[in-house]
């Protein structure tokens, strides 16, 4: 990992940051393509709700997706790039309840949840190697994400 050194890390952290960003960059991916599957396919009287609020989502999350790849980079790796390593990497399967309001909002719920976890798994592991890039990308992405969940929790009253 040809930038550890220059950003200051040890290579054996970078490269153990960066197995662990790939799996987030992976479950990022799934997540993705099936927020944008019930964006395209949502039907019911939530639609007009729903449509653009996924929207918004995936368009979060096609940002985040970029910047877990570019810290990939920084760190000194490569990011992978097809679907088929991410199918193997994600704990996120492809979904195929993507028309359904209730069945959608859960999993993005669910969703979120894995995320939450790979992500505060990186906390712990940046916090250790002194990588406060990746601890500050993972800190924000934790601190919006709570307040999803809660509001998509409310929307199915829970």
């Amino acid at each position: 990992m040809k930038n550890s050194v220059i950003i200051g890390l040890k290579e054996a952290d970078c490269v153990k940051i960066t197995e662990k960003l790939q799996v987030l960059l992976a479950n990022y991916s799934v997540f993705y393509q099936n927020t944008r599957g019930a964006h395209w396919n949502i039907k019911g009287d939530q639609f007009f709700t729903l449509h653009p609020k996924f929207e918004e989502l995936y368009d979060n999350l096609v940002l985040k997706i970029d910047e877990i790849a570019e810290r990939i980079l920084t760190l000194g790796g490569t990011p992978n790039h097809n679907y088929s390593d991410y199918l193997k990497l994600s704990t996120i399967k492809e979904s195929t309840e993507v028309s359904d309001a209730t069945k959608c909002v859960q999993n993005i719920i669910d969703a979120f949840q894995v995320l939450l976890g790979l992500q505060r798994d990186l906390l712990d592991i940046a916090g250790e190697a002194g990588d406060e890039g990746t601890n500050s990308l993972m800190s924000d992405y934790v601190t919006e994400q709570e307040k999803e969940v809660w509001m998509y929790n409310s929307y199915l009253g829970k």
